[in-house]
């Protein structure tokens, strides 16, 4: 079990929201899709924690990004969203029905589903708020699918180099 705290959480958030803003998003793949990598705070938040502290805080880690990206709140609501329904998607993800939830106990099949879930929801959510038009949506769609692609080899590399399956 990872011991976290409130101030360990925010040194988080400061160091994913500068890692986001200040070098993923100026990796730009085959001209136009920014890998994304800032959600992992809200998928691999340890689940017995306090819920409306996770929720403020993935709220919080949102603001920050939009802050720096001018997106006036789009990426505090999808990772507010993704943070709300995070318990449904990993229940989905695991088809689990207990009430203890822990990433060493699930399969790397479940655990792959998980993250490709929760990221597709939240490129949908910023991908769509930002850039809807009728006449747009196969693109946008396309965009979303390619984005949440590139974002999950990041989020996998994450995980691997830091163990997460183990330690969450």
């Amino acid at each position: 079990m990872v011991s976290r705290n409130i101030a360990s959480d925010l040194l988080l958030i400061t160091l994913l929201t500068a890692f986001q803003v200040f070098i993923l998003n100026r990796v730009t793949l085959f001209g136009q899709y920014i890998p994304v990598l800032y959600p992992v705070f809200v998928m691999f938040y340890p689940f017995f924690r306090n819920q409306f502290q996770f929720l403020g805080l993935s709220f919080l880690l949102g603001l920050c990004v939009d802050a720096f990206l001018g997106t006036w709140g789009i990426n505090a609501f999808a990772t507010t969203v993704i943070a709300y329904f995070r318990t449904i998607i990993f229940r989905t993800s695991t088809d689990t029905t207990t009430d203890f939830f822990s990433f060493q106990g699930i399969q790397w099949t479940q655990f792959i589903f998980f993250i490709i879930t929760s990221i597709f929801i939240h490129q949908f959510l910023v991908q769509y708020i930002e850039f809807f038009k009728f006449d747009r949506f196969f693109e946008i769609l396309f965009n979303v699918i390619v984005t949440s692609i590139i974002s999950f080899v990041f989020i996998l590399a994450y995980t691997l180099a830091f163990k997460i399956k183990q330690k969450v």
